[in-house]
């Protein structure tokens, strides 16, 4: 491997914007720069490297081992320099800019919705991009700036902040189902019931039903009458009759309490971790997170979910 010494941050930055979009087309419109200028700096990097950073041999640009090695090692100090100078640039200003955020759809409706639009009001020069998914993403990798999430394990290089306490994985039916079918009374008995399951949008897979029997957590299959992808539709299955639904409980405290729907093996529910808010170590530095950071976690403090 050659010299380094003539590697630039401009190359880094343009090689980086490479990998985001998928060709050098994509960065020179990211980057605002000719498709020839990118190429040009991408060729100086790999001369500077001695190593090919790109496989040409397709429409869409691969990593070589090099490349990956490289994008791995160089995005976090990247994006940490970014939020150095973007600190600076911040001193006596109001916050702006914009900032991204993502989250599962559970998230957004038990937490973010009651909360965001007094945020953006609080903050009118910072545009908040909200990004609703359940998948879970690298947010340096895929653009976002904070990314809220069950449970506190995140990668290296990253912040967790707890924002909720821990909840329990409601399991519930309507009154029409259970003046038909009966309601179960032990886990044994949910073998003779129906249920409506809950597929994620991100890994295509649903979910395995578990509860708790003491100390102990214990696997229950149950024949399924439904499969839906999106919480508003698993309420309206199960307010329909159409099985035993199974969610969050925060996300029918409202229709367990109006007996829309009625709980079922309340003593079994499975426990769930709480929400938890994270982001890269430096992002803080800028002040348009570090604003919501700080906007998320005053309100949760206040939330009762």
């Amino acid at each position: 491997m050659k010299n380094l010494k003539g590697i630039t941050l401009s190359q880094l930055t343009i090689f980086q914007t490479i990998v985001q979009t998928g060709s050098i087309r994509g960065a020179a419109r990211k980057l605002e720069l000719t498709p020839p200028s990118v190429s040009n700096s991408l060729k100086q990097l790999e001369s500077t490297l001695g190593l090919p950073l790109f496989l040409r041999d397709s429409r869409k640009l691969e990593l070589t081992e090099a490349g990956h090695l490289l994008s791995e090692r160089s995005s976090g100090a990247l994006t940490a320099l970014d939020y150095a100078i973007e600190s600076i640039k911040d001193l006596g200003e109001q916050p702006s800019g914009k900032v991204s955020i993502t989250l599962p759809r559970f998230v957004y409706q038990s937490f973010f919705r009651k909360i965001y639009p007094e945020f953006c009001q609080r903050y009118p020069e910072v545009q908040l991009e909200v990004h609703i998914s359940d998948a879970t993403l690298d947010i340096v990798k895929d653009g976002h700036d904070i990314g809220i999430r069950f449970g506190d394990k995140v990668e290296q290089g990253m912040v967790a902040r707890q924002l909720t306490t821990p909840t329990q994985e409601a399991l519930f039916a309507s009154p029409d189902y259970i003046a038909e079918y009966g309601t179960p009374r032990t886990p044994t008995e949910l073998q003779e019931h129906r249920l409506i399951q809950y597929r994620f949008q991100g890994s295509n897979k649903t979910m395995a039903m578990k509860l708790k029997q003491g100390e102990q957590d214990i696997a229950v299959a149950m024949p399924v009458s439904l499969i839906v992808n999106d919480t508003d539709a698993m309420v309206d299955a199960a307010e329909n009759g159409l099985g035993i639904g199974r969610i969050i409980a925060p996300l029918v405290r409202e229709q367990l309490s109006n007996g829309k729907l009625i709980p079922i093996l309340e003593e079994h529910w499975q426990p769930y971790p709480g929400f938890y808010l994270y982001f890269p170590q430096h992002s803080q530095k800028a002040r348009r997170i570090r604003v919501l950071v700080d906007f998320l976690v005053e309100k949760s403090e206040r939330l009762e979910i």
